[in-house]
Protein backbone atom coordinates (compact mmCIF):
# COMPACT_ATOMS: atom_id res chain seq x y z
CA UNK A 1 0.00 0.00 0.00
CA UNK A 2 1.51 3.44 -1.02
CA UNK A 3 1.86 6.32 1.75
CA UNK A 4 -0.31 8.24 -0.51
CA UNK A 5 -2.94 5.48 -0.32
CA UNK A 6 -2.31 5.18 3.44
CA UNK A 7 -2.62 8.84 4.31
CA UNK A 8 -5.91 9.06 2.40
CA UNK A 9 -7.54 6.23 4.63
CA UNK A 10 -6.38 7.99 7.86
CA UNK A 11 -7.93 11.36 6.86
CA UNK A 12 -10.89 9.78 5.99
CA UNK A 13 -10.83 8.04 9.01
CA UNK A 14 -10.38 11.45 11.07
CA UNK A 15 -12.95 12.93 8.75
CA UNK A 16 -15.64 9.84 10.12
CA UNK A 17 -14.54 10.68 13.45
CA UNK A 18 -15.55 14.11 14.03
CA UNK A 19 -18.55 13.72 11.54
CA UNK A 20 -19.76 11.05 14.31
CA UNK A 21 -18.43 13.18 17.25
CA UNK A 22 -20.57 15.96 15.55
CA UNK A 23 -23.55 14.10 15.13
CA UNK A 24 -23.42 12.95 19.07
CA UNK A 25 -23.21 16.61 19.59
CA UNK A 26 -25.90 17.62 18.05
CA UNK A 27 -27.70 15.01 19.28
CA UNK A 28 -27.12 16.29 23.19
CA UNK A 29 -27.81 19.66 22.10
CA UNK A 30 -31.11 18.69 20.54
CA UNK A 31 -32.11 16.98 23.67
CA UNK A 32 -31.07 19.58 25.80
CA UNK A 33 -33.01 22.18 24.07
CA UNK A 34 -36.05 19.60 23.73
CA UNK A 35 -35.94 19.00 27.83
CA UNK A 36 -35.35 23.28 28.44
CA UNK A 37 -38.68 23.30 26.25
CA UNK A 38 -40.87 21.09 28.11
CA UNK A 39 -39.33 22.48 32.01
CA UNK A 40 -40.59 25.89 30.58
CA UNK A 41 -43.85 24.51 29.47
CA UNK A 42 -44.14 22.72 32.19
CA UNK A 43 -43.56 26.05 34.46
CA UNK A 44 -45.79 28.29 32.26
CA UNK A 45 -48.51 25.52 33.11
CA UNK A 46 -48.05 25.44 36.78
CA UNK A 47 -47.98 29.25 36.91
CA UNK A 48 -51.16 29.16 35.23
CA UNK A 49 -52.56 26.88 37.57
CA UNK A 50 -51.65 28.80 40.22
CA UNK A 51 -52.89 31.81 39.38
CA UNK A 52 -56.19 30.37 38.28
CA UNK A 53 -56.24 28.67 41.60
CA UNK A 54 -55.87 32.19 43.16
CA UNK A 55 -57.85 33.85 41.44
CA UNK A 56 -61.43 31.69 40.57
CA UNK A 57 -62.32 31.24 44.47
CA UNK A 58 -61.50 35.09 45.02
CA UNK A 59 -63.90 36.04 41.97
CA UNK A 60 -66.38 33.69 42.92
CA UNK A 61 -66.55 34.80 46.43
CA UNK A 62 -67.33 38.60 45.09
CA UNK A 63 -69.93 37.17 42.55
CA UNK A 64 -71.99 35.46 45.28
CA UNK A 65 -72.05 38.28 47.45
CA UNK A 66 -73.27 40.70 44.90
CA UNK A 67 -75.69 38.27 44.20
CA UNK A 68 -76.99 38.36 47.50
CA UNK A 69 -76.37 42.09 47.89
CA UNK A 70 -77.77 44.51 45.35
CA UNK A 71 -81.44 42.70 44.62
CA UNK A 72 -81.57 43.54 48.95
CA UNK A 73 -79.88 47.28 48.93
CA UNK A 74 -82.86 48.92 47.74
CA UNK A 75 -85.82 46.97 49.09
CA UNK A 76 -84.35 46.35 52.57
CA UNK A 77 -80.99 48.01 53.42
CA UNK A 78 -82.08 51.23 52.63
CA UNK A 79 -84.84 51.24 54.86
CA UNK A 80 -82.62 50.26 58.01
CA UNK A 81 -81.66 52.78 60.25
CA UNK A 82 -77.93 53.55 60.07
CA UNK A 83 -75.23 55.73 62.12
CA UNK A 84 -73.51 58.44 61.74
CA UNK A 85 -70.92 56.99 60.43
CA UNK A 86 -71.82 54.38 57.67
CA UNK A 87 -70.20 55.39 54.26
CA UNK A 88 -72.06 55.66 51.08
CA UNK A 89 -73.24 53.12 48.76
CA UNK A 90 -70.85 53.97 46.11
CA UNK A 91 -67.77 53.67 48.38
CA UNK A 92 -68.39 49.20 48.91
CA UNK A 93 -67.64 48.27 45.32
CA UNK A 94 -64.46 49.96 44.76
CA UNK A 95 -63.17 49.25 47.68
CA UNK A 96 -63.92 45.82 48.01
CA UNK A 97 -62.75 45.30 44.58
CA UNK A 98 -59.35 46.67 46.12
CA UNK A 99 -59.72 44.08 48.42
CA UNK A 100 -60.34 41.17 46.57
CA UNK A 101 -57.44 42.18 44.01
CA UNK A 102 -55.28 41.65 47.41
CA UNK A 103 -56.65 39.04 48.58
CA UNK A 104 -56.05 37.15 45.11
CA UNK A 105 -52.45 38.24 44.67
CA UNK A 106 -51.93 36.76 48.58
CA UNK A 107 -53.05 33.89 47.63
CA UNK A 108 -50.91 33.63 44.24
CA UNK A 109 -48.20 34.28 46.61
CA UNK A 110 -48.59 31.74 49.30
CA UNK A 111 -49.50 29.12 46.03
CA UNK A 112 -46.57 30.10 44.61
CA UNK A 113 -44.36 28.78 47.41
CA UNK A 114 -42.88 25.19 47.02
CA UNK A 115 -45.40 22.50 48.73
CA UNK A 116 -43.25 21.48 51.26
CA UNK A 117 -42.68 25.41 52.23
CA UNK A 118 -43.47 25.49 56.43
CA UNK A 119 -46.41 26.85 57.36
CA UNK A 120 -48.08 27.12 53.53
CA UNK A 121 -50.59 24.67 54.04
CA UNK A 122 -52.27 26.15 57.43
CA UNK A 123 -52.12 29.73 55.90
CA UNK A 124 -54.34 28.39 52.78
CA UNK A 125 -56.54 26.77 54.99
CA UNK A 126 -57.13 29.65 56.87
CA UNK A 127 -57.05 32.03 53.94
CA UNK A 128 -59.82 30.17 52.15
CA UNK A 129 -61.84 29.44 55.63
CA UNK A 130 -61.57 33.16 55.93
CA UNK A 131 -62.77 33.94 52.45
CA UNK A 132 -65.83 30.90 52.96
CA UNK A 133 -66.89 32.97 55.57
CA UNK A 134 -66.69 36.61 53.48
CA UNK A 135 -69.14 34.65 50.96
CA UNK A 136 -71.47 33.90 53.83
CA UNK A 137 -71.73 37.51 55.33
CA UNK A 138 -73.77 39.13 52.45
CA UNK A 139 -76.41 35.86 52.29
CA UNK A 140 -76.47 36.00 56.25
CA UNK A 141 -76.68 40.11 56.80
CA UNK A 142 -78.45 40.77 52.98
CA UNK A 143 -80.13 37.85 51.72
CA UNK A 144 -81.28 36.26 55.00
CA UNK A 145 -82.03 40.27 56.52
CA UNK A 146 -80.21 39.24 59.28
CA UNK A 147 -77.81 42.27 61.08
CA UNK A 148 -77.28 39.37 64.05
CA UNK A 149 -76.63 36.46 61.66
CA UNK A 150 -73.85 38.63 60.00
CA UNK A 151 -72.48 39.95 63.08
CA UNK A 152 -72.10 36.57 64.46
CA UNK A 153 -69.93 35.71 61.09
CA UNK A 154 -68.18 38.63 60.93
CA UNK A 155 -66.90 38.90 64.44
CA UNK A 156 -65.44 35.10 63.39
CA UNK A 157 -64.41 36.40 60.14
CA UNK A 158 -62.07 38.71 61.61
CA UNK A 159 -60.52 36.32 63.92
CA UNK A 160 -59.69 33.99 61.02
CA UNK A 161 -58.20 37.21 58.90
CA UNK A 162 -56.08 37.98 62.00
CA UNK A 163 -54.82 33.96 61.82
CA UNK A 164 -54.18 34.04 58.36
CA UNK A 165 -52.31 37.08 58.39
CA UNK A 166 -49.90 35.54 61.41
CA UNK A 167 -49.17 32.19 59.45
CA UNK A 168 -48.86 34.08 56.08
CA UNK A 169 -46.28 36.32 57.96
CA UNK A 170 -44.14 33.01 58.71
CA UNK A 171 -44.18 31.78 54.53
CA UNK A 172 -44.24 35.09 52.59
CA UNK A 173 -44.34 38.66 54.85
CA UNK A 174 -45.78 40.42 51.30
CA UNK A 175 -48.93 37.92 51.49
CA UNK A 176 -49.53 38.46 55.15
CA UNK A 177 -49.22 42.29 54.56
CA UNK A 178 -51.81 42.19 51.66
CA UNK A 179 -54.21 41.02 54.01
CA UNK A 180 -53.42 44.00 56.54
CA UNK A 181 -56.45 46.12 54.71
CA UNK A 182 -58.43 43.84 54.39
CA UNK A 183 -58.34 43.22 58.30
CA UNK A 184 -58.57 47.21 58.49
CA UNK A 185 -62.09 47.13 56.65
CA UNK A 186 -63.55 43.84 58.43
CA UNK A 187 -63.08 45.38 61.67
CA UNK A 188 -64.92 48.37 60.54
CA UNK A 189 -68.30 46.62 58.70
CA UNK A 190 -67.93 44.99 62.12
CA UNK A 191 -68.43 47.74 64.43
CA UNK A 192 -71.01 49.20 61.40
CA UNK A 193 -72.50 45.67 61.21
CA UNK A 194 -73.12 45.87 65.09
CA UNK A 195 -74.56 49.47 65.22
CA UNK A 196 -77.12 48.79 62.73
CA UNK A 197 -77.93 45.80 64.50
CA UNK A 198 -78.30 47.84 67.37
CA UNK A 199 -79.96 50.64 65.83
CA UNK A 200 -82.71 48.69 64.46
Amino acid sequence: MSSRHFGRLINTGQVSALMQQRSVALRIKSERERRMLQRTSNQNKTWIRTLLLAILPVAATSVLGQLATYPNIESWYSTLEKPTFNPPNWVFAPVWTALYILMAYSAWKLLSMPAKTPGRSSALTVFFIQLTLNALWSWMFFALQSPITGLVNIIVQCGFILATIGCAWRVDKMAALCLVPLAAWVSFAAVLNFAIWHLN
